[in-house]
């Protein structure tokens, strides 16, 4: 069926899912996945050090930070399909700008494009394509949605090191990039220029005569702009995501090069993927059992604990038991999707509909303030303590997830409602 014969005669809704499914695979393939893999390539084949790459990607991340934080009124101004095709494009030459680089100063002009790009095809994108189209029935949406993100590592991370390794990392960036490009600029001129108001339809599906239901939620009166930074929940949503975000990113860009001496690049990448797939599971299940009044904060605390198991045993694992480092990765896997699933759904749960756009784009611009910060961080921690077991033993790096991790469980239950 086409696109334009579904918007005629049926609920565009899922359409715009699955749009935002393959936005998300494009996204985060390019934009998060990618540059763990860029770090080990160029640290490879250059000789730059780990410290100074990792740098350029704390470069990536906070550019993006920059403009996630703007992405409401660049909506707003644009519209989706305008800021869509201009992210797609910016991402796109900015990952060939780091296959082209020729020395170390070049990773960062490039990194602001890059970074610049991703935001736009990030976490709170895609709550701002799926939000309008869903009250209800937005976990399932959003977990559709997310899970896009997920195969985004699943067939990205593995066709990254083929396609390196096939065609030399400038020739491959291109071809992955123009691909992209092409694909988000059909993509947004067929799906995302569309809004239930343009199509006259409303969330759900629901008839026109329908009367709203949005999930069971404290009625709250919308926040002034400078009120909702003096909000105990705001705070500690947007602080426990903060957390979230930078122990997992920073994890996740060493966690190749770090199991690689044990499982060989290959396998390294095929693991990153199944880390993604698992993802998928957990976020999936989530969604199919998780009640409409279930408290999303206790929910999204108990994820990060599976996370800091997952630490645990890779942290074990000395970075050359097989065994240790498959279920480290699995667990951690488990809970990636929901670190940006679930605080959407905590935003909706808490907060005023006007205001839940605002919320998550802050709460995501500023996670990805601190976590642009972490790939660096955890960098110069390997560099500045390196393991004598070999490459890929780094318990002080696994140690410093698990801990972050812990901090955000805290801060998530410093924010629960007192009846809670």
């Amino acid at each position: 069926m086409s696109m334009s014969r579904t918007a005629a005669g049926g609920f565009f809704g899922w359409t715009v899912v699955r749009g935002a499914f393959v936005l998300a695979i494009c996204g985060w393939g390019l934009g998060f996945y990618g540059p763990p893999i860029f770090l080990h390539v160029i640290h490879a084949t250059k000789g730059w050090s780990l410290g100074l790459v990792a740098a350029a990607i704390t470069v990536h991340y906070l550019a993006g930070a920059i403009a996630v934080a703007n992405l409401p009124r660049l909506h707003a101004r644009w519209g989706l399909m305008r800021v869509t095709r201009a992210g797609a494009v910016a991402l796109g030459l900015g990952i060939v700008g780091w296959s082209l680089a020729a020395a170390p100063w070049q990773l960062f002009p490039v990194a602001v494009l890059s970074g610049l790009g991703w935001a736009t095809l990030g976490a709170a994108a895609v709550n701002a394509i799926v939000a309008p189209w869903f009250a209800r029935g937005r976990p399932a949406a959003l977990a559709l949605a997310y899970n896009g993100a997920s195969f985004g590592g699943i067939l990205m991370s593995p066709l990254w090191v083929l396609s390196i390794q096939a065609f030399g990392f400038p020739l491959a960036a291109s071809l992955i990039a123009a691909t992209v490009i092409a694909i988000l600029w059909l993509l947004a001129g067929q799906v995302f220029v569309h809004s239930p108001g343009s199509l006259g339809q409303r969330p759900d599906g629901d008839a026109a005569d329908a009367q709203d239901t949005a999930p069971a939620a404290p009625v709250r009166p919308p926040l002034p702009a400078a009120a909702l930074w003096g909000e105990r929940r705001f705070r500690t949503l947007a602080g426990a995501t903060a957390l979230g975000l930078f122990a997992q990113t920073g994890l996740l860009a060493h966690l190749f090069s770090l199991i690689v001496p044990a499982l060989g690049e290959m396998v390294a990448g095929i693991a990153i993927a199944c880390a993604t797939l698992a993802a998928v599971t957990g976020r999936t299940l989530l969604a199919a059992v998780m009640p409409a009044d279930a408290d999303r904060r206790l929910i999204a605390a108990a994820s990060y604990a599976v996370q800091v198991v997952g630490c645990g045993a890779l942290m074990l694992s000395h970075g050359n038991d097989p065994w240790l480092i498959w279920t480290g990765v699995a667990l951690f896997g488990l809970g990636i999707g929901n670190v940006v699933y679930l605080p959407p759904l905590i935003a909706q749960s808490e907060f005023a509909p006007s205001d839940v756009p605002r919320v998550v784009a802050l709460t995501v611009a500023l996670g990805q303030g601190l976590y642009a910060f972490a790939p660096a961080a955890f960098g110069l921690l390997r560099e500045a303590i390196p393991s004598a077991a070999g490459a890929g033993d780094a318990p002080l790096v696994h140690a410093l997830a698990a801990a972050v991790f812990s901090a955000a469980i805290v801060t998530l239950l410093l924010g629960r409602r007192p009846h809670q």
